[in-house]
């Protein structure tokens, strides 16, 4: 493969134009509010798509009154509900015939105690993976038609300690929140590999790449572990000089989903300070995360988890 022609200091301002691009982001708040605020500034149809409706139409207003002309709307997506993913991919598939671009960014983030999905997911796994796994699957079918489709899925810099437990994969034998957190952004990352390759392999013409924001300052710690616990007394009182801004954690997965030069089967994230912040680079992905073996596994487990099917 060609090495890759990278702008060294590419921010949102370098967003080619996306008039006439569809896409779905996932989360209304954080990352996903400032991707969809980018992604609606450069021109293209942006569906919002976010379990809380009220967050959205707030979120909505936010970026129509800074871009009024702007083409963005919201719709109701609760990724820990398999139900409510299906429901969602009916609805946009009847609206629509193609869609461009899927960034699957939505997570939650170490809640204490061990918390399930409606369907029975230990939450993290549910919601960062097996949710975003149900959903691609559902628009499969649009992206295929899309126009140089790409799904940008989102990991973390936690995968890098992560492991797939597939014993206890939904951890009810022994819980811990930063394992289980690990364990679903490694998944995440395997994931958007083991598309491209099955993209590959079938010829579905998408791009599958995976992102990562650093450390920015969002709301994912405060709304999981709590305000007053450990990490979100850190975040309180050194996020302001340690974590980048939200809108800068956001560039690694807009490059993934409209730089001309990037690539599928790449990983992206910020470019100093070991991945915490800065421009977007060509980032460092665990291992594991490219063992085609243990990917292919992962997906089946999780076919039959959510019953989905890729066709």
């Amino acid at each position: 493969m060609m090495a890759e022609n990278r702008k060294r200091n590419w921010t949102s301002a370098d967003i080619p134009s996306q008039k006439g691009r569809s896409v779905v982001i996932t989360g209304t708040g954080g990352i996903g509010y400032e991707t969809a605020l980018a992604m609606t500034r450069a021109g293209a149809e942006v569906i919002m798509a976010g379990r809380n409706r009220d967050k959205g139409d707030e979120a909505i207003k936010k970026i129509k009154k800074l871009i009024p002309a702007g083409d963005i709307r919201f719709e109701k997506l609760d990724l820990a509900d398999l139900a409510s993913i299906e429901a969602f991919g009916e609805r946009i598939r009847a609206q629509r015939k193609s869609l461009d671009i899927l960034i699957n960014n939505a997570a939650v983030m170490n809640p204490p105690l061990r918390k399930i999905t409606i369907d029975g997911f230990e939450l993290q796994m549910g919601t960062n993976y097996l949710g975003h796994f149900a959903l691609t699957a559902q628009l499969l079918p649009l992206l295929q038609k899309g126009n140089n489709p790409r799904v940008v899925t989102l990991s973390s810099l936690a995968h890098l300690q992560g492991a797939i437990n597939f014993d206890d994969l939904q951890s009810e034998q022994n819980y811990k929140p930063m394992v289980s957190y690990s364990q679903s952004k490694l998944a995440c990352l395997m994931f958007a590999f083991e598309l491209q390759r099955r993209s590959d392999a079938a010829g579905w013409g998408i791009s599958s790449m995976g992102a990562h924001p650093g450390i920015s300052r969002t709301e994912l710690i405060p709304n999981g572990a709590g305000k007053n616990s450990p990490a979100g007394i850190f975040r309180r009182l050194f996020g302001p000089i340690l974590f980048q801004p939200a809108a800068h954690g956001a560039w690694p997965s807009l490059y993934a989903a409209t730089a001309k030069e990037a690539k599928g089967g790449t990983y992206y994230g910020p470019s100093r300070m070991s991945e915490v912040r800065g421009y977007p680079t060509i980032a460092k992905n665990a291992p594991l995360a490219k063992d085609a073996a243990v990917a292919s596994k992962l997906w089946e487990v999780s076919e039959k988890l959510t019953n989905v099917r890729f066709v």
